[in-house]
């Protein structure tokens, strides 16, 4: 009998790009491809058991061993700094994390500055390397409103276009780190991992 290997996709356009890459790659599932409610699909004849986490729960079932692999935003790899191994950059879901505020803000060094984000670790740790006292606004969602209400001064989040920003009167005011979509496997995993189909 084979071995099944346990992957956890993301829910969304990323886990359905994700999913095709590993198609592509022989390992088709076409009980996912169906449309159903369903979470768990398997196709016993390539030995892989796919099933849909939310994004950011993703690491958490690799790193506790529900899944033997599975895919992260490189933010929420940053954030959480879960017990895994990042095996491969995929190269997609481009964007960046930054800093953005309003237009032509200038930040003061004697004031404690503000900043609004859904990404406190990223944030923190960002400020400390530059010696910066700030003040989190742990939020978590519609980030952009902070400054816009006087909440924050600025804001840290993952800034894909930047339309919302414009649209917002709020701009890139530094980037902090590119962000893609990493491959990552439980760290117990990783022998049945490398001789799962060959």
């Amino acid at each position: 009998m084979k071995t099944m290997v346990n992957i956890a996709l993301p829910k969304g356009r990323l886990g359905e790009k994700v999913y095709a890459l590993l198609k592509n790659a022989g390992f088709s599932c076409p009980e996912l491809e169906e449309s159903s409610r369903k979470l768990v699909f398997e196709n016993g004849e390539k030995g892989v058991r796919y099933f849909w986490v939310k994004p950011s729960d993703v690491s958490i079932y690799v790193e506790r061993g529900a899944a033997d692999i599975g895919v992260a935003g490189k933010d929420i790899l940053l954030e959480y700094r879960p017990d895994v191994y990042e095996l491969l950059d995929l190269n997609i879901g481009k964007c960046r994390m930054a800093v953005a505020g309003p237009t032509g803000f200038r930040d003061s060094a004697g004031r404690t500055l503000r900043v609004a984000t859904k990404f406190p670790e990223i944030a923190q740790s960002y400020y400390n390397e530059k010696c910066r006292d700030i003040d989190i606004i742990k939020l978590n969602g519609s980030i952009e409103l902070a400054p816009i209400m006087g909440l924050s001064d600025v804001i840290v989040d993952i800034v894909e276009t930047g339309k919302t920003l414009k649209e917002n009167n709020l701009e890139v005011l530094e980037t902090i780190v590119p962000i893609s979509a990493r491959l990552i496997a439980n760290m117990a995993s990783m022998n049945k991992i490398f001789c799962w189909n060959f």
